[in-house]
């Protein structure tokens, strides 16, 4: 998520257009050693709120945090309530991440904050590591750009479950922006392809419900993605030749208070087509301190 220009203080992450529903059947359950706490920021670009998520091992064992969320002092205090967690880790640097992650670590006594961007990092290298320690959990990180420069995919498994835990990468319920001038729509495409690959693995998104199936779900958005350039091609084919002019015409059935947000997505659709607006891009107000 990114916080909105122009002063809008707003985040960013979904932007449904013509999807609103699932994008793959939800999962009916979640693996044994995953928790779900959902923070209290609901709204059009958040869906529900924010997921946190809390993976152990066992009984016991220190736990894994993925993205803390927002400052919000309740839901932390809630986090901190699950101790002992040994390692709080970001899946991309938006603020409804990441807001949260330095006064969590602060409750649980300096707990490392592991993330790509070293802005994110509290206490630990920024995140390289393949494989990571996750106190009896197998960690793997996958890089997936796209929704921005920094975004990555955590593969877990325990005990014979596996998930896969998407940020905003893939969402519970609807689509993604591409945050341009960040986030880069090739990058965000190859990232799909590779999480293709995981068939009957569970999703566990930044936003939304989980999902049954992460395979399911990126090739829905590839699909999804690749109509939308079809409809940019036609659009430009037809005159519009800004990225307002097509956001007009490809999202004229949005609601037009999150249009700001739609010509994110346009600007790196646009992007990626080789379509030379005459404009330059507008950059994303305090993207840089997020």
């Amino acid at each position: 998520m990114i916080a909105g220009r122009g002063g809008r203080g707003r985040t960013i992450a979904a932007m449904n257009g013509h999807v609103t529903g699932a994008t793959a059947a939800p999962a009916d359950r979640l693996p044994s050693w995953v928790t779900l706490l959902r923070a209290p920021n609901p709204g059009p670009m958040t869906l529900d709120g924010t997921n946190t998520w809390l993976l152990r091992a066992a009984p016991g064992e220190p736990a894994v945090v993925v993205d803390p969320g927002p400052a919000d002092e309740g839901h932390l205090t809630a986090i901190a309530a699950h101790g002992p967690i040994g390692l709080i880790l970001i899946t991309h640097g938006h603020a409804d991440h990441t807001e949260g992650a330095a006064r969590l670590s602060e409750l649980l006594g300096g707990a490392h904050v592991l993330a790509v961007d070293p802005a994110h990092a509290v206490g630990g290298t920024p995140l390289t590591d393949a494989h990571l320690d996750g106190f009896g959990l197998d960690i793997r990180l996958l890089d997936t750009p796209g929704h921005t420069a920094d975004s990555v995919c955590f593969l877990v498994e325990h005990g014979g479950e596996r998930a896969v835990l998407t940020g905003d990468t893939i969402l519970g319920r609807g689509t993604t922006v591409v945050a341009h001038p960040d986030g880069h729509l090739g990058d965000y495409l190859s990232s799909l392809e590779l999480l293709s690959a995981y068939s009957g693995i569970p999703a566990l998104p930044g936003h939304g419900p989980a999902l049954a199936d992460c395979a399911a779900a990126a090739t829905f958005y590839l699909a999804h993605r690749r109509a939308r350039l079809d409809q940019v091609r036609a659009a430009v084919a037809a005159g519009a030749r800004t990225p307002a002019a097509v956001v007009a015409a490809v999202y004229a059935d949005v609601d037009r208070s999150l249009w700001w947000a739609a010509e994110w997505s346009v600007r790196a659709q646009l992007e990626y087509l080789g379509v030379d607006t005459g404009e330059s891009a507008p950059g994303v107000s305090g993207l840089e301190h997020m």
